[in-house]
């Protein structure tokens, strides 16, 4: 079925906006915007700093958690943070009815850059099986290995409280509050091992997702999210940095010649999910802003995001919003009256919570809204001053419709939102040449997917 909009670029933009049934509680924002309701609100409510400390605390007692470390040792080492890990996610799955389950997942990494002898390496998995569509899957994801100021030095006290327990203990918290709950999708908490030596962990995880398969829509990993604190002493502890990637990395040559002949270098499905983010995790529930950075990571730095990107899968980074170099990747020791190295006493713990509350946000609405529209396409195959859209239909049981979104070229959010329905195609009076437009998913309970960036098609 085909309709035609009657949108006019000026005159209707407010009505189009008024339409999309978003739009923040204040301050106004994205057209896309969705306010937190009464089941988010209560789950963010659960989450615990105290929790968070505590759990922190735990992960730096263990001495070093260097991937070289020792494995077997049952008080020192990645492999007895590994175990606690484990032990903890299992308490969190014995009350999921059966929906959760925690176990580990290991290979052995042959000798490799910073790695000199074969290696186990292991990540720690809790996952939450969807309730309606299990099949889609979002991860989340910290890592539990540490370093200090030589990469290869696997024997010294190595606490690695903000780089990176802080990020497994929010992914810890997550499991905790959500695993008596039932998401539409799945859900995968991760706490992966070998970042600091080279992505190993999650480059095996997301390997794994790939060969089986499996339809990861979101990733996200925390690293680095204990502190807002700077160096140079100023706090900025209402704002977290998302990184996203506009050019994808796994983009073929055909694929880069298409996104050049349409603009769409900041429409990457990474980028669409940033955005969602941004919708849904930024406003007066987390007590947040989210500030997004338009680069894969930081300035020539990297993360365990990467690995999924290369599998072609959204994935973005949370980082704290400027960091602390002396407390992180450090020897511990006093300098000229300086503490150096990555303590507990150098992390915020209501920040990390608050930190936490974004990704719960994002999380939860991602697994209970309808999964982003596939094979959105602009229609190419007539020139003309309109715009047709097409995508395939949804399969989820409580699919309500769809919204086609539209801003200029020059907007970074989405200005405009036009319900259309059930329909799987929907004609715009406004030229593809002028505006980017994206296609998203509407449930009968009023959440929405991320936006899907169409591609010309017929």
């Amino acid at each position: 079925m085909t309709a035609a909009a009657g949108v006019p670029l000026i005159a209707s933009a407010g009505q189009a906006v008024a339409a999309s049934g978003g739009g923040r509680e204040s301050g106004g924002g994205a057209a896309t915007a969705q306010a937190p309701d009464r089941e988010l609100r209560k789950l963010l409510k659960e989450i615990d700093a105290d929790r968070i400390e505590a759990t922190v605390r735990r992960l730096a007692a263990f001495g070093t958690r260097h991937t070289l470390s020792v494995q077997d040792d049952p008080e020192r080492g990645i492999g007895a943070a590994r175990d606690w890990i484990l032990a903890e996610m299992k308490k969190y799955a014995a009350v999921s009815g059966g929906r959760m389950t925690a176990e580990l997942q290991s290979y052995i990494q042959e000798p490799a850059s910073r790695i000199p002898v074969a290696t186990r390496i292991t990540n720690v998995v809790a996952t939450l099986r969807g309730s309606v569509t299990p099949d889609r899957v979002y991860v989340v994801a910290g890592h539990y290995d540490s370093r200090v100021t030589d990469v290869m030095d696997a024997t010294s006290d190595a606490p690695g409280a903000d780089d990176d327990a802080s990020g497994v203990a929010l992914v810890m918290e997550l499991a905790r509050v959500m695993a008596k709950r039932r998401p539409a999708a799945t859900i995968v908490f991760t706490a992966v091992a070998g970042e600091e030596q080279g992505l190993y962990g999650s480059r095996y995880a997301a390997t794994q997702f790939k060969t089986a398969g499996v339809d990861v829509q979101g990733m996200f990993t925390n690293d680095i999210i204990g502190s807002s604190r700077a160096d140079d002493g100023t706090r900025d502890p209402y704002t977290v940095r998302l990184f996203a990637e506009g050019v994808p990395t796994s983009e073929t040559p055909a694929q880069a010649n298409t996104r050049r002949s349409v603009g769409g270098e900041n429409d990457s499905a990474t980028r669409q999910l940033a955005r969602f983010v941004s919708d849904v995790g930024d406003n007066d529930a987390t007590g947040m802003n989210v500030r997004v950075v338009y680069r894969r990571d930081r300035y020539l730095r990297g993360g365990d995001h990467i690995p999924f990107l290369e599998q072609g899968y959204p994935a973005a980074r949370f980082t704290e919003p400027a960091e602390d170099f002396a407390h992180q990747h450090q020897d511990v020791r006093v300098e000229d009256g300086k503490q150096y190295g990555d303590l507990p006493e150098f992390c915020d713990f209501d920040y990390i919570a608050r930190v936490t509350r974004v990704n719960g946000a994002v999380l939860w609405t991602l697994a209970q809204a309808p999964g982003t529209p596939r094979e959105a396409r602009i229609v190419t195959s007539n020139l003309t001053n309109d715009t047709e859209l097409k995508w395939a239909p949804g399969t989820e049981p409580d699919l309500a419709g769809y919204e086609v979104v539209w801003r200029e070229t020059t907007e970074p959010e989405w200005t405009h939102v036009i319900k259309v329905g059930l329909a799987t195609t929907h004609t715009v009076d406004l030229s593809k040449d002028n505006v980017f437009f994206g296609v998203r998913a509407v449930n009968r309970d009023g959440k929405r997917s991320p936006v899907a960036f169409p591609m010309p098609g017929n």
